[in-house]
């Protein structure tokens, strides 16, 4: 099976270590974004993957483009042009500090990219499963329409739908989202949705903010999937990413998956973090995964969570670990990836 990832590549500048933008003088330089964040998962997994984006035709643009090829993403649905690769700020947060991020990303080549621009009778030609996250249609509104539009293209030719709900309060306001997540969500076929995606996004109420006791609240997280199949009947099926965080960097994670109107939960597994970004891009990664091969439910679940956690312990963006390695982790009795 053939999968489409579409969204942003940016530029990722971290401070060193612990420090604050405030105080860092210089910042690591890498690459990455939610859908090609996926995209490689899915490269690393075995899986032909394509992912479509515009960045610009210069340095910048090209080296980002490169850091996804070497992975093995076929990129060659990407549109050259533009002025600009979009950037975020990614600082570390420790204990009880949390982790910051800055988006500087207003006027990017993809930003900019009119909908008319992603032909997507070309892109999706023998493709059988679309990926996007929420914060695509959240750049721009020529990009929520060329979500809009890819979206009726894969209904009317039978590709299955993918979207992680995915929400970002600095990038758009819980009014808007529920506008337009509440219209897309009528031609995705499998939601995933965590933590303050349901209320934020959706406007459903499945958890009340307390990162401290998520998995505690997994009866509430529960209607609110069932909500969603009710509200959306085209959306069959809803993975979450449950959490009780002691701090940023400890805690335990559990998933959820519901399928076929029966509820699937992965074991608990209690982990401490080396850095805390691209782990919900792996899960999505990873349930992807699970769908092109056929794993049965509760195995699809286990293996998500397992690839999710794991990227706790991985530096960057990208989750660069391969089947075997899940499997192994997964297939463990007692799971412990404390470090």
């Amino acid at each position: 099976m053939r999968v489409v990832t579409f969204g942003e590549l940016l530029l990722r500048l971290k401070t060193p270590e612990y420090l604050r933008i405030l105080q860092s003088d210089t910042f690591e330089a890498s690459y990455g974004g939610a859908e090609s964040n996926v995209a490689v998962s899915l490269s690393m997994l075995g899986d032909e993957v394509s992912f479509v984006t515009k960045v610009p035709d210069q340095s910048v643009g090209l080296a980002a483009l490169n850091e996804v090829r070497r992975y093995g993403v076929d990129t060659s649905r990407v549109l050259l042009g533009g002025s600009r690769l979009g950037i975020y700020y990614f600082e570390k947060g420790s204990n009880i500090r949390p982790t910051s991020v800055l988006y500087d990303r207003e006027y990017s080549a993809f930003a900019m990219a009119e909908a008319q621009e992603f032909s997507w009778d070309q892109i999706l030609k023998d493709v059988d499963i679309f990926y996007f996250s929420g914060v695509t249609p959240a750049v721009s509104d020529s990009i929520e329409q060329a979500v809009r539009d890819a979206l009726i293209y894969c209904r009317e030719h039978f590709i299955l739908v993918v979207c992680d709900l995915n929400y970002r309060s600095k990038m758009w306001t819980t009014e808007k989202a529920q506008k337009v997540m509440g219209e897309l969500m009528n031609w995705i076929d499998l939601c995933i949705a965590n933590d303050e995606d349901f209320e934020s996004s959706l406007g459903i109420h499945a958890f009340d903010g307390d990162m401290a006791h998520g998995i505690d609240q997994i009866d509430t997280y529960k209607e609110g999937m069932k909500e969603i199949v009710r509200r959306y009947p085209n959306c069959k099926s809803v993975a979450s990413v449950l959490r009780n965080m002691r701090t940023v960097e400890d805690g335990d994670w559990m998933g959820i998956y519901y399928s076929g109107g029966r509820f699937y939960e992965s074991p608990v597994h209690t982990v401490h973090s080396l850095e805390a970004v691209g782990a919900g891009d792996a899960f999505a990664g990873a349930l992807l995964h699970a769908i092109v091969r056929g794993f049965e439910p509760q195995k699809a679940i286990d293996f998500s969570i397992t690839a999710s956690v794991m990227k706790l312990m991985i530096q960057h963006d990208f989750n660069v670990v391969n089947e075997a390695e899940i499997l192994r982790i997964m297939k463990t009795k007692d799971v412990n990836l404390q470090r």
